[in-house]
């Protein structure tokens, strides 16, 4: 049983498709990243994922069964932005509302509550709240019923870097007893930090990566010693490699490491690290978004 099926999802809003026949499946528990730039779809697709949109066309399956089916929302939960707050209340008033409406146990709340570190301010008002606040109120709310698919839209947005770090453990722990979690983010770095699973939306298109991301074979090289005119001769064994700051970059592609090895060897450059690397995210984002990246570029700089 799929934990998420999406099949052939369209949205329009009048004659505006912004989504276009989405095709997402998750399978097993762990944490998944939705990247795209700003209008891509992402919170779109969310709110229809989560029945707060009605599709105009497609399929969605959650747990096994249709999205609408009421009962779903016992294992699933959806963080979307603080909005949902009711200021007048108090954020204790809303993990009650929470625990009612999931018939969980009272001690629950006392749980989430030390999970996020609320004691000091879980009894003001929500219109008190910073936006750090107000966010560790929203995890603690979407945590409350340990659910099997947890769907959150910029979770990171306002934390301290204590939160953050706190946050990333979380979820990561979640995975690991079972809990599905679909994130969005700008925030590559942290995406970094928590999955290597990522699907990326254009215009209301899931993209295929062409990558096998898993079996790129692209190391690191740290240099020692006076290595600049050996460097040379490297370069020209037909490596594809860059330098910057003493570490040698080199992307083997079909070729084998040992090749590596015996070229750094035969051309007496001394090294004190060898390790594999993994493609990040923000370097598959700039393969998957060229055209976003050339934006930047065209940036006029001596204007600042």
């Amino acid at each position: 049983m799929s934990i998420l099926k999406v099949e052939d999802l369209w949205k329009n809003f009048g004659k505006k498709e912004v989504l276009k026949g989405i095709n997402l499946e998750i399978e097993s528990p762990g944490i998944y990243a939705l990247i795209g730039p700003n209008g891509a779809g992402k919170t779109t697709l969310f709110n229809i994922i989560s029945n707060l949109l009605k599709p105009s066309k497609g399929k969605i399956e959650v747990v096994g069964k249709k999205n609408t089916d009421t009962s779903i929302f016992y294992e699933v939960s959806f963080l979307k932005d603080n909005r949902v707050l009711y200021s007048y209340l108090s954020g204790m008033d809303h993990l009650n509302f929470i625990r009612r409406v999931q018939k969980l146990p009272k001690e629950r709340i006392d749980e989430v509550i030390n999970l996020m570190s609320l004691e000091s301010f879980i009894n003001k008002p929500t219109g008190s709240y910073s936006l750090g606040m107000k966010q560790q109120l929203l995890i603690a709310m979407a945590i409350m019923n340990k659910p099997k698919l947890m769907i959150l839209d910029e979770p990171l947005n306002g934390l301290d870097p204590t939160a953050v770090i706190k946050v990333r453990l979380l979820l990561k722990e979640m995975a690991k007893n079972g809990s599905s979690i679909l994130i969005s983010s700008h925030t590559l770095s942290q995406i970094d930090l928590l999955t290597n699973n990522i699907f990326f939306l254009k215009d209301g298109v899931l993209l295929e990566e062409k990558l096998d991301i898993d079996n790129q074979n692209i190391y690191k090289v740290k240099l020692e010693g006076d290595y600049e005119e050996k460097l040379n001769r490297f370069k020209e064994s037909g490596f594809d490699s860059k330098i910057s700051d003493g570490v040698l970059t080199v992307n083997l592609k079909d070729q084998k490491l040992e090749k590596l090895i015996a070229s750094l060897q035969e051309m007496g450059l001394d090294y004190s690290e060898l390790t594999k690397i993994k493609l990040g995210s923000e370097e598959r984002y700039i393969r998957m978004f060229p055209e976003e990246v050339e934006k930047v570029k065209k940036i006029n700089l001596k204007q600042v």
